[in-house]
């Protein structure tokens, strides 16, 4: 069975579906894991609007199976009571069967089965076994409902459920009969779940909060109830049916690997070496790939054009549809690695200690301890450090880890930091030890992670204040990684990519195509003269080899060979000029009064308009803008171009004070229309990408015009 992978409407949880065939096909959804019906995450509040029926175009399921490890049976039989109370037939399959046994458990199986009124099966999936046996119960044609409740609530909450029950069904019919006992018990314990009703059922709501004020004043600890009345009957029922055949003081294997791995010393370093080599894998791994589609891109272009006519229509194929794929595709390395890794780590169980081991230290800053795989993840590429955050079970971390994201330096922003700081800081070293160069690239990194601690702690303090969370993890057992299930997950989420971001990335690449081609205009006469110049000289050379005894057509191929390099910077002017006069080159021209305090001039202003398809994307733009043609961060003439520049006064308009307030700029400013679409697809509103994009835009101009302004008081200009 192949499962397929979207989302539930109006949130970004996943959902998985899949088909059982057979006589009567089966259509299976895999609900996000909940260790409890009482939601407080947005995946535990999606289980439990589907199993609920209170989800829309979501039918109650005809059948439950509750998946249950059998090594910590008590803890997670509780999700079943909770499931058996909705009244729909359930079979317990009864999971890590292996990992029981090696804990010295012995489960058993009948008398919990007669206890619970369910069907059990045991059995352990990673190897397969007990799936068969699972998938007949499922066909069975004759399940019978969920059995009666068995548990009971204290007394004085006892007594006033059914009044409630009364209420509800008098305001809301639909709730079937059964289901009206936990709807009740969970709008008297949780005030997310009362809420719901407001609307729905004013007078039900109404009632419950009376039975809460009079079991208040009387002291009776109703927020537990559910917890104290499930818990009270379900410990001495595992004490019945759990038999432990080990000493228990034999430490497991996983306790003996916990001992070094979340270690207070050796813990945090095996951690850093893991991220170091998952940051190196993701970062220079996969660059041999991402070349490649690169350039694929650049031949497909080349291909394109050499096959049709210049026009309009070709140019818009090229560098509007072709480009917009290519800014799509191309992140597509990152991706599948970093998620293998992900997988890795999820699969083996070391996700659970590596938020461990870094909850401390998040802490103080806002996040917990699962946000540091997605930041720094974010190094290589903050679209997958974001794609990450999908893992964090508390939806504030993961906004703000989502939010802050972006100030991790990418490597987008490497070749605009080798540019710049090759080009204008000086190359001697400091203390003898490290080059100026290297400490220069080193503080643009710092600056960025330190830069999204300070935000995140702002976050967390200001935007979300008085909402905090707290960290409780369980730790599952060490496992051997499925590699067939991680090279699905990784399939998956990289379809999820390339369909939904993918969308707005392509959209927004025609776009600005469209805003550096129009509205057009002639080269200037002195561009035109230099091409006029250039046709002569070429016809004269061909007439000179002609006249000698070559053929017309080798003097041709002869004069066109030693005239490209002219043709090419003449056109190089073209398309600098073009680009002047395009809207990109008016908004730069509109932009650069603002920018001036910066520094920056109007080409400046330009290249981080362009800069918005890809950071990147500044080195080309000024490529096109000073004439020079295609080139890249180690381009000498880019380089000299740049140094020679000169406003009207003789001022140059590069100097190291531009480049260093340029470069900071770039590390703070959000300038990748990529990662505005993955977070906007991940937090399903253009809200939060807008406040992204706000604030870390404020940033970059504030620590600009502060190190530009300053510097120039200075005398360091």
């Amino acid at each position: 069975m192949r499962q397929k992978v979207g989302n539930y409407p109006g949130v970004t949880v996943e959902k998985k579906t899949g088909r059982m065939d057979g006589d009567v096909p089966i259509q299976i959804i895999d609900l996000p894991g909940s260790y409890s019906l009482s939601p407080k995450s947005l995946d535990e509040r999606i289980a439990y609007d589907v199993l609920s029926g209170h989800l829309a175009n979501e039918p109650r399921p005809d059948l439950v199976v509750c998946v249950v490890d059998a090594s910590n049976l008590e803890r997670n039989l509780y999700l079943v009571t909770q499931v058996l109370d909705l009244g729909i037939p359930v079979i317990v399959a009864l999971n890590m069967m292996d990992a029981a046994e090696d804990a010295g458990l012995s489960v058993d199986v009948s008398m919990l089965s007669e206890k619970l009124g369910v069907p059990i099966l045991p059995m352990t999936a990673s190897k397969n076994d007990g799936i068969g046996k699972l998938k007949y119960q499922i066909r069975k044609e004759a399940l019978a409902p969920a059995p009666d409740r068995k548990w009971t609530l204290m007394s004085a909450v006892e007594v006033e459920i059914p009044a409630l029950m009364d209420v509800l069904a008098k305001e809301a019919p639909k709730v079937p009969e059964r289901q009206r006992f936990i709807e009740v018990l969970q709008c008297l314990t949780s005030d997310t779940m009362l809420d719901y009703w407001t609307k729905w059922a004013p007078n039900f709501q109404k009632a419950v909060q009376q039975v809460r004020d009079r079991l208040g004043a009387s002291k009776v600890p109703y927020q537990q109830a559910e917890v104290i009345g499930r818990y009270g009957w379900l410990t001495p029922l595992v004490a019945q049916v759990v038999t432990r055949v080990k000493d228990p003081g034999a430490a497991s294997v996983s306790d003996r690997i916990d001992a070094v791995l979340t270690h207070r010393v050796f813990g945090p370093l095996f951690f850093a070496l893991l991220l170091l080599l998952i940051f190196q894998a993701v970062f220079s791994w996969a660059t041999p790939a991402m070349d490649v589609i690169e350039s694929s891109v650049v031949s497909l272009g080349s291909a394109i054009r050499s096959s049709f006519p210049a026009s309009m229509a070709t140019d818009l194929i090229v560098d509007g549809v072709v480009t917009g794929v290519g800014n799509v595709v191309v992140f597509l390395p990152q991706i599948l690695l970093l998620f293998f890794f992900l997988g890795l780590m999820e699969d083996t169980g070391y996700m659970a200690r590596s938020a461990f081991i870094m909850d401390r230290l998040m802490s103080r800053v806002g996040l917990g301890g699962g946000s540091v795989v997605p930041l720094l993840s974010s190094f290589a590429c903050a679209i997958p450090g974001i794609m990450a955050a999908r893992t964090l079970a508390n939806p504030k971390d993961r906004l703000i880890t989502i939010m802050v994201a972006p100030l991790m330096s990418c490597s987008a922003r490497l070749p605009v930091y080798t540019l710049f700081i090759a080009a204008f800081l000086p190359t001697g070293t400091v203390f003898g030890l490290i080059t100026f160069q290297g400490l220069a690239m080193f503080s643009m990194y710092l600056l960025g992670t330190v830069m999204a601690f300070v935000a995140s702690f702002v976050l967390k303090r200001i935007v979300f204040k008085g909402e905090s969370s707290f960290f409780a993890m369980e730790l599952p057992p060490y496992r051997m990684p499925r590699f067939k299930q991680i090279f699905w997950r990784m399939i998956d989420r990289s379809k999820a990519f390339v369909i939904r971001a993918g969308k707005i990335i392509f959209g927004m690449s025609i776009i600005l195509w469209g805003l550096a081609r129009f509205p057009g205009t002639d080269p200037s006469p002195e561009i035109q003269a230099l091409r006029t110049m250039a046709d002569s000289v070429y016809e004269q050379k061909v007439d000179s080899l002609s006249l000698s005894g070559m053929s017309q057509i080798a003097a041709q191929e002869a004069v066109g060979v030693e005239m490209v390099t002219r043709y090419r910077r003449i056109e190089a002017a073209e398309a600098g000029f073009q680009i002047e006069h395009s809207f990109i080159g008016m908004i730069g021209h509109t932009l650069e009064p603002v920018m001036r305090p910066l520094g920056f001039d109007w080409k400046i202003s330009a290249g981080i308009v362009s800069a918005f398809a890809a950071r990147e994307v500044i080195i080309s733009a000024l490529a096109t803008i000073y004439s020079v043609g295609d080139a890249d961060e180690n381009s000498p003439l880019l380089r000299e171009k740049l140094k020679a520049d000169r406003y009207p006064n003789g001022d140059p308009v590069y100097t190291p004070l531009v480049a260093v307030s340029l470069l900071v700029f770039f590390v703070l400013a959000l300038q990748c229309m990529s990662t505005l679409a993955i977070a906007k697809r991940e937090t399903n509103t253009w809200k939060w990408p807008a406040v992204m994009w706000l604030y870390m835009t404020g940033l970059a101009y504030l620590f600009s015009l502060i190190i530009y302004q300053g510097g120039s008081a200075l005398g360091w200009g």
